[in-house]
């Protein structure tokens, strides 16, 4: 193995670790964090035993820029679990930027779970808010692999009373999307362009 992916294994190992530690477990490693996910420099560093070099490293070099580092404090730009103690969605809403776009936005999701979505809408489940990719071909907010990629209209969202928005590093989020706020369906599978037809008819909202 050359130095070069060696190096970059390593760093994406550290960028793994500082987000699991500031997304789900700050408060249960002892660090203090507030509202809006903010930890102290130096207790980060000390609790995951990495010199400020390579914190500044790791928040350059992610490719998603998961990570914000401003000063001596550092957060997870979004996607922190509910129970992550201090950590709320008031205070992350009030760090992010309304979502201020017309543009649709997308979430991307498997055709196993495209039902459920259907009747009960897209929901955080275990997280403070449902992430969205301001794009289809957007490397943030959602998985690098998925079946199909749902259109969701900012103007429904916001008719049903669902705040926008948007974080540092291009993620769009709500707490939950309403399933009628779905205007169309995209496969992006083989799998999924067969069923397509099929799945599309379950949202009125594409019809």
């Amino acid at each position: 193995m050359n130095s070069t992916k060696a190096m970059d294994r390593v760093l994406v190992k550290k960028s793994k670790k500082l987000s699991r530690l500031l997304r789900h477990s700050a408060s249960e490693a002892g660090l203090e964090i507030d509202e809006a996910g903010w930890v102290d420099v130096a207790e980060v560093l000390r609790s995951v035993n990495m010199s400020r070099a390579d914190l500044e490293m790791v928040v350059r070099e992610n490719n998603k820029r998961r990570l914000q580092l401003e000063g001596d404090r550092v957060r997870a730009c979004q996607g922190h679990s509910l129970d992550n103690w201090a950590v709320t969605r008031e205070g992350l809403e009030g760090s992010w930027a309304a979502y201020a776009s017309e543009a649709s936005v997308w979430h991307g999701t498997s055709v196993d779970a495209v039902p459920s979505i259907a009747r009960e809408g897209i929901l955080a489940v275990a997280r403070t808010h449902v992430h969205l990719a301001p794009a289809m071909s957007s490397k943030v907010g959602k998985r690098a692999s998925v079946h199909v990629m749902l259109e969701i209209s900012p103007a429904r969202v916001r008719a049903a009373g669902v705040g926008l928005y948007v974080a540092p590093n291009g993620v769009v989020l709500a707490r939950e999307i309403p399933a009628d706020c779905v205007i169309a369906l995209h496969p992006m599978t083989a799998r999924a362009r067969e069923r397509a037809a099929d799945l599309t008819k379950l949202f009125s909202a594409c019809e």
